[in-house]
């Protein structure tokens, strides 16, 4: 028989398990499990980037890890152009676009999937599996029966590998615009295993030679980047103690640690009557070896607590004699079992030191390297690393064992910039036309698009003009998000006079994120609290946070900017809702032309969502007339007259005059239905006189018919204002 236990194999490989390897099992186990003696194990390392390299190893992976890959085809940069602009004399502006296509070797073993992907430290790809940029992403995990990928075999026809036996991702047209028009840094999620790791999985190409029977509790990920699994076994057993039992048909492994074994009482040490060996009155011999022994003062890994970047834990307690290392271990672990590891590697390197040869008279086949074992008139156990049968008993290797250990102290993972994993939702859009605000000129539209969708994961979209059935580009949205939504409850009609304190609309914003604010009156008259609710635009004083993203307004001015005539129709519930504040856009007049709607592509929408432009022609229509006066003379007839409105201009000042802000003043009277009136008369003054003979005549024809007046703008009319009823 012949076993021994593994702290740390490339310690003990020149030991007795060099020989026992050799004189049960041969050399091809050594070389396969071993490999040749100096070559350097899989250590942690800081985040390397994907890279394109001859003669780069493709690391096996196991549970999940996040690891760079290694290019293995790539096209050209591809160009794209867009020219956005230049309508009714503005200059055209051209942007230019690169994308590519490309794959990643990402592990040399099958793996299940790929989770999030980082560039250059940003989310290119989330948890849910949406892509941050424009670009198709496909996963191939690397199995024995995987197919080609289309489009590799596309470019590279017969030639094309399936690299079976290597889990890789394709790239497809991926957006670079993002990346400086270069392929960034990548690292990958990747999940090899469900569950925590398997040292069996990881000692797979030595099945045939060996068996293993330890888990490793709570190691989420591993990664061995190649060489002889000597160096694997190394690095784990340093932090999960491994036994070793050489004396089957397999080299066996299983767990070493203390509390994994029953404890044998060792019988009496036999003293040695030759006097020869050690322990010559006592059968025993204590020895310490402090200065060369080395002690993990802490331990490198993969946090999984921030997004397995490389984190350290120093081990705890007092500071203990010999050689200070800190363990590279490539494994991802939270931070309270890496702490957990540290302490525990410490303690047992220094409890190692102290070492001592025990002999025994009697040959117990249960007693052997590799057993826990406790010794007559000394504390603690001790593990059996090696026997030797000589003429005068059975001598014995003992290495002291630590003591159980308590409670361990707490810690955490720190502070990580991790960048939040923001799913992209598609666009919503409502296109309008403003009333003229007075800047620039009379004959400018106003129109305006608010871009938005239901969170902060939207990166934006491209708006187009509808021409001639096609889309035509006209910029960009960025990812700033109007506050939109629909009402909840119908406005009522109202006259638009004053402050009504007491009407409430209830509105339910697109986001629940979306906040809306009370304002002062004093700020509502400067403009504050502005809002366009189906096509009146009104204001309010007070917002009442629901929940949900569930709002009610209230204190309401209503009919502002000249829409009085659509507040004193009334709204239905279900009207769209859009705050009128910095962040719809303001698109230039000359791109949008004759389109009568504006559409929007985000990376969310599969379809370009369309939004037809509210009270088009609004910007240049001129105001409804107010203060209407009908004054009934005998024998001279009815004088009919008004004020007058100028868009544009929203101030009261009694000092001036208002500004005509037309190319001419001119009115229209007219009787019946204004669309199609029964009578009509222009004016050019703000006063019109019906004379008895007229008024008589239409009264008898037209009895009960109303009379309005309505402005003539240079681009088109106002609303109609009711005078009197021919009567």
């Amino acid at each position: 028989m012949a076993t021994l236990v593994l702290t740390a194999v490339g310690t003990a490989i020149g030991g007795p398990l060099g020989g026992a390897l050799g004189s049960l099992l041969g050399s091809q186990i050594d070389g396969a499990l071993f490999g040749s003696p100096g070559r350097e194990g899989p250590r942690l390392q800081e985040l390397s980037v994907t890279t394109s390299s001859y003669g780069t190893a493709v690391p096996r992976h196991f549970g999940t890890m996040r690891a760079p890959g290694s290019i293995i085809w790539a096209t050209d940069l591809v160009e794209s152009s867009e020219e956005a602009g230049g309508g009714k004399g503005s200059p055209s502006v051209t942007t230019y676009s690169y994308s590519t296509s490309f794959a990643v070797a990402l592990a040399s073993r099958p793996i299940t999937m790929v989770r999030r992907i980082w560039a250059d430290g940003n989310l290119l790809r989330g948890a849910a599996g949406d892509l941050k940029v424009g670009g198709t992403f496909r996963f191939h995990s690397g199995h024995g029966d995987q197919q080609p990928d289309p489009l590799i075999a596309a470019d590279r026809g017969a030639q094309c590998p399936a690299f079976r036996g290597l889990a890789y991702c394709v790239f497809e047209d991926l957006q670079l615009g993002d990346f400086g028009n270069r392929i960034s840094a990548l690292t990958f999620e990747i999940v090899a295993d469900d569950g925590e790791v398997s040292l069996q999985a990881i000692l797979a190409p030595a099945d045939d030679e060996s068996s293993v029977d330890r888990p490793l509790a709570d190691l989420q990920g591993y990664s061995d980047t190649g060489g002889p699994l000597q160096s694997v076994l190394d690095s784990v057993g340093w932090l999960y103690p491994l036994a070793c039992d050489a004396s089957g048909a397999r080299l066996a492994f299983f767990d070493g640690h203390p509390s994994a074994q029953p404890v044998i009482q060792l019988p009496e040490a036999a003293v040695d009557l030759s006097r020869e060996g050690f322990g010559a009155t006592s059968g025993r011999a204590r020895q310490t070896r402090a200065d060369g022994a080395e002690i993990p003062s802490g331990l490198r890994y993969y946090d999984v607590e921030r997004d397995y970047q490389a984190g350290l834990q120093r081990a705890g307690g007092k500071a203990q004699a010999g050689r200070n290392r800190i363990l590279e271990f490539p494994g991802a672990l939270v931070a309270a079992k890496a702490r957990k590891l540290a302490d525990d590697a410490a303690e047992r390197a220094g409890w190692s030191q102290e070492r001592l040869a025990y002999r025994v008279a009697q040959l117990d086949p249960a007693i052997g390297p590799g057993k826990i074992v406790s010794v007559p008139g000394r504390s603690g156990t001790w593990r059996i690393e090696a026997w030797e049968w000589r003429e005068n008993g059975l001598e014995l290797e003992l290495l002291r064992l630590p003591y159980l250990r308590g409670a361990h102290v707490t810690t955490d993972a720190g502070v990580s910039a991790t960048p939040r994993d923001k799913v992209a939702t598609p666009t919503t859009l409502r296109a309008f036309e403003l009333p003229w605000d007075g800047q620039g000129s009379a004959d400018q539209r106003q129109i305006f698009a608010a871009p938005s969708s239901a969170s902060d994961g939207w990166t934006g979209a491209t708006l187009y003009a509808e021409r001639n059935d096609s889309l035509v580009p006209i910029g960009g949205t960025g990812t700033r998000r109007s506050v939109t939504g629909v009402t909840a409850s119908p406005l009522a009609p109202s006259q638009a006079c004053l402050v009504d304190r007491l009407a409430t609309l209830e509105v339910k914003l697109d986001s629940a994120d979306f906040l809306l604010a009370t304002a002062s009156l004093e700020n509502v008259a400067n403009g504050a609290n502005r809002a366009l609710v189906g096509n009146e635009v009104i204001q309010f004083c007070k917002a009442e946070d629901l929940g949900g993203g569930h709002w009610r307004i209230g204190g309401l001015l209503r009919g502002r900017g000249g829409t009085e005539p659509v507040a004193m129709a009334g709204t239905p519930q279900g009207a769209d809702f859009v705050l009128l504040d910095q962040r719809p856009l303001a698109m230039a007049a000359g791109e949008i032309g004759d389109s009568p709607a504006i559409a929007a592509i985000g990376l969310a929408d599969s379809e370009p969502v369309i939004a037809p432009i509210i009270a088009s022609g609004r910007s240049r229509k001129p105001l409804m007339p107010v203060h209407s006066r009908v004054e009934t003379r005998e024998g001279v007839g009815l004088t009919l007259s008004w004020r007058r409105r100028s868009r544009g201009s929203w101030t009261w000042d009694g000092a001036v005059d208002v500004p005509l802000n037309e190319q001419f003043e001119r009115y229209e009277v007219g009787l019946g239905d204004p669309d199609k009136p029964s009578a009509s008369w222009e004016t050019a003054e703000p006063a019109f006189l019906l004379d008895a003979a007229n008024r008589s005549q239409l009264a008898a024809e037209f009895p009960g018919t109303s009379l309005w007046v309505r402005q003539i703008g240079t681009h088109d009319r106002s609303e109609a204002l009711f005078l009197t009823t021919i009567s």
